[in-house]
């Protein structure tokens, strides 16, 4: 899934130790798209080198690619928007994508170039 808003939010990295011993660190962002109702939408980046990398600041505009997950834990739901790629945008157009590698980020096809879609063609079948 994907949304495009600003940053009015960085929250505090924060981190730990796992049960395997690993440090672990993640932070959390607030987003409010700019539809006409605007919605504010809380995500989070986990990994040191993720969130460098990322350089999310507040006041930017930013196109979010992210899973939601959801667990359970002594009968109540959490749910957690995981990003996985962030591509920074600037006057409307994108200056291009910080990628964040992961594991669980979606396998996609590579894109040659994206097709014309302003005038039908020939050659398209869809009924509408």
């Amino acid at each position: 899934m994907e949304v495009t808003g600003k940053i009015i939010a960085v929250l505090p990295v924060q981190g730990g130790i796992s049960k395997a011993g690993n440090e672990w660190k993640k932070q959390e962002y607030v987003l409010e798209t700019h539809d006409q109702y605007p919605k504010k939408v809380c995500f989070q980046l986990f990994g040191a080198d993720r969130i460098e990398q990322a350089a999310i600041q507040p006041g930017e505009d930013v196109t979010v690619s992210f899973d939601i997950d959801s667990r359970e834990f002594n009968g109540r739901w959490f749910t957690s928007i995981n990003a996985w790629k962030i591509e920074h945008v600037a006057a409307g157009t994108s200056e291009g994508a910080a990628a964040i590698p992961g594991n669980y980020a979606p396998a996609a096809a590579p894109v040659a170039s994206a097709p014309d879609l302003s005038s039908p063609s020939a050659t398209d079948d869809l009924p509408f």
